[in-house]
């Protein structure tokens, strides 16, 4: 058995538009291991909803797929190439919900309001597993209780707009865990929380990962989510991932400049500022993907680009051993040496 369990490789989602194509996701290669949690963070505008949906095919139109493999390796099926399955066909609607199931950042957007938490949960567990009512019913109040939410019989006659945010949020979270998926995909479901709620939340997908095992990905533009959830970090920039490793490696030896920027950006606790300085921000904007620079997409904004390469060159990826790259002509060692030779 392989230890990973989803592998993303050359993924390519873009939007055609009447002034070009955007290419949202450029090219993304990342993979997610058995029981471990990989966050995907950047910007906003960097591509990690996209990556999302192209995963489990349900990126908006005009957005399609074009090129790139997504292999699940699930212990359920043989293995497939999710890139390759069509976007409304069976195969994929069998794997969404029941091999990979996703939360989303507004749980009211993907709850109905007009139907009970006990409807939805219902429907979801029948149109996956060939189950009765009353062993529908039996999985759903289980679920509920299972994510922590008091009284949970009582709750399937409850509609969404009577619980709080952090309750719905719980909602969708056992909506998603009710056919015991493989992989959870959290795009950044814990961002419209207050903070006391956003930990409850956190500490419920830590502690149902231990109890399941599944695999988890976790979008989120939050460092310090990610210093206290993930086991692997991908970091993304203009859609592509400029560097990816164990969360050890990001934070305690980033080689990307975007990495370090966003670091140096996390205001530290207790540290002492002189009158008037201003806190750490990363210069300029992440471009529209119908500006993206030539060369390097972060070169505009890096402190340490050089005219002449990082403008004109895409950098190659580069390996600091156990896992751990990044795309980056100064930490190139090829490169070093022709600019030394000159």
């Amino acid at each position: 058995m392989s230890d990973v369990l989803l592998s993303v490789q050359g993924l390519k989602t873009h939007f055609g538009a009447r002034e070009g194509v955007i290419r949202a996701v450029d090219g993304v290669d990342f993979d997610i291991g058995r029981g471990r949690t990989l966050c995907i963070v950047g910007e906003s505008g960097s591509g990690k909803s996209i990556t999302a949906r192209s995963i489990l095919q349900i990126v908006s139109r005009p957005g399609r797929i074009v090129d790139g493999k997504i292999l699940l390796h699930c212990d359920s099926r043989p293995e497939v190439d999710l890139a390759a399955l069509d976007p409304a066909g069976r195969n994929i609607r069998d794997i969404r919900g029941r091999d990979i199931a996703m939360i989303f950042q507004e749980p009211m957007n993907s709850l109905s309001p007009i139907h009970t938490i006990g409807d939805q949960l219902l429907e979801k567990i029948r149109l996956h597993h060939k189950l009765s009512r009353k062993a529908a019913e039996d999985r759903a109040v289980a679920a509920l209780e299972r994510v922590g939410i008091p009284d949970p019989k009582a709750r399937l006659a409850t509609y969404p707009f009577e619980l709080s945010g952090g309750m719905r949020q719980r909602v969708m979270i056992a909506m998603a865990l009710a056919c015991r998926p493989a992989l959870l995909i959290a795009d950044e479901p814990t961002t419209a929380l207050d903070v006391s709620t956003q930990a409850n939340i956190l500490d419920l997908i830590r502690d149902l990962q231990a109890e399941t095992g599944m695999s988890v990905m976790f979008i989120t533009h939050d460092l310090g989510v990610v210093a206290e959830i993930a086991d692997d970090v991908a970091v993304m920039y203009l859609g592509r991932v400029v560097e990816r490793g164990s969360t050890e490696q990001i934070f305690y030896d980033p080689q990307h400049p975007y990495t370090q920027a966003l670091l140096a950006s996390i205001p530290k606790l207790g540290a002492r500022r002189q009158a008037g300085e201003r806190l750490y921000a990363i210069k300029g904007m992440v471009p529209h993907p119908l500006n993206r620079p030539e060369g390097c997409p972060f070169h505009t904004r890096c402190p340490e680009a050089v005219s002449g390469l990082c403008d004109r060159r895409v950098p190659a990826q580069v390996s600091f051993g156990d896992n751990h790259v990044a795309d980056c002509h100064m930490r190139d060692p090829e490169v070093l040496r022709a600019r030394e030779a000159v």
